[in-house]
């Protein structure tokens, strides 16, 4: 498997320390690497990509550590992959002492991923960031930009 996010640290970022930083400020310390990943994204080789205010990709190459019974990849990824990037995306938008954690999310399987889709890239855009529920939209894509997943909150 190519691990994306050889070069990088993982651990647990305490929420303590979380708290001292800004959503942006944690999120460029997991993109340049003076802050850890999170295992699952050592577990699934995933990275942090990009990160601005309101959005936010992580990438991964698939490989055969990744496929279902079936032979394609498993869905699980992508909604990892989804789930992560919108998540982290509406982090990007919180003061200093603010946290956040997935209300819900449904995901569009529009085609099916194999380890020759080669590196995948999962962004969230926020939508709406009010007091107390953020509100993002995820696309996963491939190559060319070719949609592969889309991700919306449930209305």
């Amino acid at each position: 498997m190519t691990n994306l996010a050889a070069s990088k640290t993982y651990g647990t970022v305490s929420a303590a320390w979380q708290r001292e930083m800004s959503g942006l400020e944690f999120l460029l310390g997991l993109v340049n690497g003076t802050l850890p990943l999170n295992m699952i994204a050592q577990a699934l080789g995933y990275d942090v990509v990009e990160a601005v205010k309101g959005r936010v990709a992580v990438a991964v190459e698939p490989s055969e550590a990744h496929l279902n019974p079936y032979g394609t990849v498993h869905g699980g990824l992508a909604a990892t992959l989804l789930d992560s990037c919108m998540r982290l995306g509406v982090q990007s938008t919180l003061d200093k002492g603010f946290g956040q954690t997935t209300v819900e999310f449904k995901i569009s399987l529009l085609r099916p991923i194999t380890p020759e889709t080669g590196r995948i890239k999962a962004e969230g855009v926020v939508l709406n960031c009010g007091r107390r529920i953020g509100t993002a939209e995820g696309r996963l894509t491939a190559g060319s930009g070719r949609c592969w997943r889309i991700a919306r909150p449930r209305a």
